[in-house]
């Protein structure tokens, strides 16, 4: 087996690209060790000294490190957690475990207007983070202010803030006019 990496626009975040689906469907985040209890590869990747965050998508796993270690120091556990989990034949997600395919639910008023967010988000958005091994999902709107959850390599990275206000706002104000802004949300 022969795992690519690639490095993401944040630099405590690294995209591991095992050659084989990580998720049928979804995405799954899990921000803490203490979150991992929903899939056996993640947890064996949190049992390498120094990992803050784990991430899956389609065909990519995302760890991000705390700041006191060196990718140089972690990396090649990593690759080695990942590996002997693929070799071992446990599923990626325990039965049970939480999958998610990202956006939060809205009923009542405004509908109309979170479907074209959320079909924006999902046809221009999201597939640009997932190549650099993030996602970025809808979590509210209310009085014109889109609320977005961000995952993956996006959660910390320094140019988030640029990715929402120059692109995602611009994006959403530019088709849906009754977007006036868009705002980060920590979940």
């Amino acid at each position: 087996m022969f795992i690519q990496t690639e490095s993401t626009p944040n630099p405590a975040t690294l995209k591991f690209l095992p050659g084989q689906t990580v998720l049928d469907a979804g995405t799954a985040d899990f921000p803490s060790a203490d979150s991992a209890d929903g899939s056996p590869l993640a947890t064996r990747i949190f049992a390498v000294s120094g990992v803050a965050g784990v991430f899956f998508g389609n065909d990519f796993v995302t760890v991000t490190k705390t700041e006191s270690v060196e990718w140089d120091h972690i990396k090649p556990a990593i690759l080695g957690a990942i590996m002997e989990h693929y070799q071992s034949g446990q599923p990626i997600m325990a039965a049970g475990g939480e999958q998610s395919s990202g956006h939060a639910e809205h009923t009542g008023e405004n509908s109309e207007i979170v479907d074209q967010i959320k079909d924006l988000l999902d046809s221009r958005v999201r597939p640009a983070v997932a190549q650099d091994g993030g996602d970025i999902t809808f979590h509210g709107f209310d009085r014109g202010v889109v609320y977005l959850h961000m995952q993956g390599a996006c959660a910390g990275c320094p140019s988030s803030t640029l990715t929402l206000k120059m692109g995602i706002e611009n994006l959403l104000r530019h088709y849906i006019p009754e977007v006036t802004e868009v705002r980060p949300v920590a979940v």
